[in-house]
């Protein structure tokens, strides 16, 4: 065990938890929400320090991440656990595990923050991704990783809920350098129904990873009669827009019954392309749609010329028509980073 960041204690034994905005109090011998940091006589300490349970080199587009180094690949990595508790998760038999029940290794034997940079350098990954789960309950692991790879010419990047804590985000905002941070969706009820928590939350960590100088990216799972009219996928465009920028991309993905919502057909490709309509209609300059390959929201588009600059399929890119970050076409600004 490691001792936590972020975190008080109280009378008779509790701790209050600072590091997601749950701010669980937690009695003694007792986990918080997130199932994996535990009180042992007043302390606060993570199960998870330097303990993996997913380890992997993807294309940066699958996080998904279009205008952040495009083309590089990013070592991947999590451990069990997570703050929500969504019906739809793809990962839920990580995710959802506590580090009691015995899915990972309990002896004192860790994968220690500079093993993971020599890793990344060995496979030549630009980046360091911290994803699958929930990066925010692993922090302390991705915080002492991020200083080491930072120093290493290494990025580090959150594909994240966006439910850390402002004190938590803003402590690793100068190792952080971009965030895929999904908008489930614009209903209180649905964050309180679905995943288990408040949209407040998510918005105000959006707008502070904003204002801090993250990269955002922003996602949200298409999910048919749930999130999907017209009046909700506007409000989102339009905070996206201006809480954010227009030039923030919006990830408009294609749901697939899973875990404990096998019972909702998969999102028609035309409710993407609806979606995807919106957001360009509302101003976002950079909207596309996902899980759906081959779609023509795959791509990256001028917002000036209306050209195609960027040609995928998948999370491959095809055709790259960028340079040095401006259009090859007309000149105009494409904004990202490593464009």
């Amino acid at each position: 065990m490691k001792e936590a960041m972020f975190w008080e204690r109280l009378e008779n034994g509790k701790v209050r938890c600072e590091l997601c905005r749950h701010r669980c109090v937690i009695y003694p011998n007792k986990l918080g929400v997130c199932g994996v940091r535990i009180n042992k006589e007043s302390t606060l300490y993570t199960l998870v320090w330097g303990k993996p349970i997913a380890l992997n080199i993807d294309p940066i587009e699958k996080k998904p991440l279009f205008h952040f180094l495009p083309g590089t690949k990013t070592f991947s990595l999590a451990t069990v656990g997570c703050n929500f508790r969504c019906l739809n998760c793809q990962n839920w038999e990580i995710s959802q595990s506590r580090f009691e029940e015995g899915i990972i290794d309990k002896k004192e034997d860790y994968f220690l923050p500079e093993e993971v940079v020599r890793i990344t350098k060995e496979r030549k990954c630009k980046s360091i991704s911290y994803t699958y789960t929930e990066p925010t309950i692993f922090y302390e692991w991705a915080y002492d990783i991020s200083k080491i790879a930072t120093k290493e010419g290494i990025y580090n990047i959150f594909v994240t809920n966006g439910y850390i804590s402002e004190v938590a985000l803003k402590e690793i905002s100068p190792y952080l350098n971009a965030a895929n941070v999904d908008l489930k969706s614009f209903r209180k009820e649905f964050y309180h129904k679905i995943a288990g928590a408040r949209l407040e939350g998510v918005l105000e960590s959006l707008k502070l990873m904003k204002k801090l100088g993250i990269w955002i990216e922003v996602t949200t799972l298409l999910i048919p009669r749930l999130n999907d009219s017209k009046e909700e996928l506007s409000e989102i465009a339009n905070f996206i827009a201006k809480e954010l920028g227009s030039e923030t991309p919006w990830h408009i993905s294609r749901f697939y019954p899973h875990y404990k919502m096998e019972n909702i057909p998969p999102t028609p490709n035309s409710s993407l392309r609806k979606a995807r309509e919106i957001g360009l209609e509302i101003g976002l300059k950079y909207v596309y749609t996902g899980n759906v390959p081959g779609d023509e929201g795959e791509h990256t588009y001028c917002p000036k010329c209306k050209k195609k600059i960027i040609e995928r399929y998948g999370f491959s890119i095809l055709s790259y028509k960028i340079k040095d970050g401006f259009c090859s076409f007309c000149g105009e600004k494409i904004e990202g980073f490593g464009l």
